[in-house]
């Protein structure tokens, strides 16, 4: 294994609610109330649709894709979700600083540093680099072809990774830890908050499917796990692997998907851009008015 390089799960795809416009010269976020399938090939105009997209949105109230059928890739919820304080250096993309709110990896001119993470409210640099919580959740969808691949769906949302670890958790300890085998469903839920004007803020959530009862979905995971476990699929083995690879690198996100991210979750905005249509939606992790998030964004 390449040292320094962190082997993240193998991605097929991204899941996203919003996309990136060109507004008065500068590239802006734009939030949608809908998720949208991509592969990971972009042109001029955007992310090109993945197959699937069309295949899930058929049949959806205006063609509104807001539930996903998905599985989860691991058992263990801190490999399904990493959810991170991050500050990117915007003209690079590459990451600069990565923090769990007690320790930190930062670049500087000795290399990568640990240091103290006090969490982007009480962190000076994180305050300057527009360091802010940023979680990954890597999920199957229906009707893949690959079944080691996912989809990668990103977000910087509060409301978005606390309901995401909060179900995770849950969902792995009420299955017995046999999570991967649940039917699930990843939703779009809409709430009101003061801060957003009581105007509709968008995230997102996982559920079991729709129609499905808690006990008999944990009884055929638990059967499935038993099958697969007997048929020679090593699960332990799977997460063991894939801590590893992950941990193998200082940052998750190279210059190349690091340009993807700014694009989209750190955007340079001005305080007459981020007028009453934006709110933030973490709780002090940006720089005021010029990094404030685009309404909805969670």
């Amino acid at each position: 294994m390449i040292k320094g390089l962190a082997i993240t799960p193998p991605t097929i795809g991204r899941i996203a609610i919003g996309h990136v416009v060109e507004r008065n010269g500068k590239r802006i976020p734009e939030k949608d109330d809908f998720f949208t399938i991509t592969t990971q090939v972009q042109n001029r105009d955007g992310w090109l649709a993945h197959p699937l997209q069309a295949k899930l949105a058929e049949g959806c109230p205006n063609g509104k894709l807001r539930a996903i059928p998905v599985k989860l890739l691991f058992n263990s919820p801190e490999l399904n979700l990493r959810a991170q304080y991050s500050a990117f250096d915007r003209s690079s993309g590459r990451p600069e600083c990565v923090g769990d709110g007690h320790s930190a990896r930062r670049n500087s001119d000795r290399g990568i540093e640990e240091v103290s993470c006090p969490s982007p409210g009480g962190c000076e640099y994180g305050r300057e680099w527009g360091c802010k919580l940023f979680g990954r959740l890597n999920v199957q969808i229906d009707g893949q072809d690959d079944e080691l691949g996912s989809f990668i769906l990103r977000t910087t949302g509060y409301n978005s990774v606390r309901t995401l670890a909060a179900r995770l958790e849950y969902l792995n300890a009420i299955s017995g830890g046999n999570a991967r085998h649940l039917p699930l469903t990843l939703r779009l839920r809409a709430k009101s908050t003061m801060l957003s004007y009581r105007t509709p803020v968008y995230y997102v959530d996982l559920t079991l499917r729709e129609g499905d009862s808690l006990t008999e979905a944990v009884s055929n995971a638990q059967a499935e796990a038993k099958r697969q476990m007997e048929a020679g699929v090593d699960a332990v083995q799977l997460e063991q692997k894939a801590r590893l690879a992950l941990a193998n690198g200082s940052f998750e996100e190279s210059v190349d998907d690091g340009s993807a991210v700014v694009d989209e979750f750190y955007p340079e905005e001005s305080e007459d851009e981020a007028g009453p249509e934006t709110a933030p939606t973490t709780v002090t992790l940006t720089r005021p008015a010029k990094l404030t998030n685009r309404l909805g964004r969670t």
